[in-house]
């Protein structure tokens, strides 16, 4: 995935809502730790603080460590640049996809609606023979309807572009997957998955799936466009959130992991890379790339996630279920407010040694209530875990650390967060990293997928609020 590079705090005031580390740490490099899926959904972090610069000292029973920014991770959207589009001058850039090369050709400025409403999916397909068109989808979309506008991300199976609608304003991002490459990974079912899980779920705060589709050599997923960063770029720039904007984000945090649990879905991927920011400020879940289906039944043994996100029965393979993601959970919010995760070291099996067998080691400068939270959600013992016992996630809506919160009013988006991301517009990608947005719009070839029967069958999608209207 794309490696994002953590700048150092600045040490200005972060309007009075983050608080920022007390001194610049000190970054060794360390090599790269393969994880299970890492090709796919993330590597394992690349960079470890030295443990010779951590400062500890005792208070109350407490142990403090000092905030530190303590390695970087690696990410399709992460990394700031000031690029904005200023202007879309030129003819339109389309993809066509000929033989196994997916290619940019010059569209016409003057299209037509008709000419619009035949760019179907089955015009998209490449061979007929080899894939199956999703003929049961009315007016479904295909290449000729998206014009592309920059790269914004890059992954094993291919790029992310941020596209246009064509004969419409609406901006999205189009992630582009090949399918030699999943197929020879054997993830066919984590992509079918993803995709089947994002046409169920509509919440305020889980990015949305408006189109799916495919040609016989890639797989498009088209999502919205969220520019307003990952909330783990806010965080290592800003070094740590102070208790107050750490609680909004948790909240809508654990709004969204709810529903997604009341829906029969475990997200299992928890991280602050899998969460962005929209240009209002509130967060939105994404890349569900490992998440599972399941019932109350259901335990599975995967071992999947990244290392620092997981829960201690996810590291031991004895079976796992929807308690996992609130250690995540856990996790993100003990990270938000220290500056790291709170079991760190240099390789994997180190990682998860801690998981297992140290003790949580609380600031002494958060909260009391902070402190139980904390405490509950990263409970070892997953059936006694917060949100795990009758009352489900209600149990960790109703702790006292969350008592300013008023709920309705947080799914209703009627809370305005404490900061809003710097963003100049829906075209604006300031929030990603460079490097890939002055990349060619131009992908790798593909090979022809070596299996006989197409396995990605039904994967065409058009979410109902953005289906065409009939003639």
């Amino acid at each position: 995935m794309v490696s994002a590079k953590i700048s150092q705090p600045t040490g200005k005031p972060f309007h009075n809502h983050v608080l920022l580390p007390l001194q610049h740490p000190k970054v060794i490099s360390l090599d790269d730790i393969d994880l299970d899926f890492s090709d796919v959904f993330g590597p394992a972090p690349a960079q470890v603080l030295s443990s010779d610069n951590v400062a500890v000292s005792e208070t109350n029973g407490f142990i403090y460590e000092e905030p530190s920014v303590i390695y970087s991770r690696s990410h399709s959207f992460v990394g700031p640049t000031n690029y904005v589009i200023q202007s879309l001058k030129l003819s339109k850039l389309t993809f066509r996809e000929n033989e196994h090369l997916l290619e940019l050709v010059e569209g016409d400025s003057g299209e037509s609606k008709d000419h619009l409403e035949e760019a179907t999916f089955s015009t998209a397909v490449t061979d007929k023979s080899d894939v199956d068109a999703d003929v049961t989808t009315p007016r479904s979309v295909g290449l000729d309807d998206f014009e592309v506008l920059k790269v914004v991300g890059q992954g094993a199976f291919g790029k992310v572009y941020q596209v246009r609608k064509i004969g419409t304003s609406e901006i999205f991002a189009m992630k582009v997957m090949r399918k030699d490459k999943i197929l020879e990974k054997d993830h066919a079912e984590y992509m079918k998955t993803e995709r089947d899980v994002l046409t169920k779920i509509d919440h305020p705060f889980v990015v949305q799936l408006r189109y799916s589709f495919q040609t016989k050599y890639r797989l498009y997923l088209v999502l919205d466009f969220v520019n307003g960063g990952h909330l783990f770029f806010q965080l290592h720039r800003q070094g740590l959130f102070r208790e107050d904007l750490a609680r909004f984000y948790t909240a809508e945090i654990v709004s969204a992991v709810s529903h997604l649990h009341s829906n029969g879905i475990m997200h299992r991927d928890l991280k602050p890379e899998n969460i962005l920011l929209d240009a209002d400020g509130h967060v939105l879940l994404t890349d569900f790339g490992l998440a599972k289906q399941f019932d109350e039944n259901t335990r599975s043994n995967s071992l999947c996630g990244t290392i620092e996100y997981m829960a201690p029965e996810i590291v031991l393979g004895k079976g796992h279920d929807k308690a996992a993601d609130w250690w995540s959970v856990g996790v993100l919010l003990y990270e938000m407010l220290t500056g790291k995760p709170p079991f760190v070291g240099g390789n994997r099996q180190k990682v998860q040694q801690k998981i297992l067998k140290d003790k949580i080691k609380l600031p002494a400068f958060l909260s009391s209530d902070a402190h139980s939270l904390l405490k509950g959600l990263l409970h070892k013992e997953a059936s006694k875990r917060l949100g795990c016992g009758s009352r489900g996630s209600d149990e960790i809506k109703s702790h006292k650390w969350f008592r300013s919160i008023n709920w309705k009013k947080l799914d209703a988006r009627e809370i305005q967060p404490s900061f809003c991301p710097q963003v100049s517009g829906k075209l604006c990608i300031a929030n990603f990293e460079e490097q890939w947005t002055s990349m060619p719009l131009l992908d790798s070839p593909a090979a022809s997928p070596k299996s006989g029967e197409n396995p990605f069958k039904g994967f065409s999608y058009v979410r109902p609020a953005v289906c065409l209207p009939a003639e």
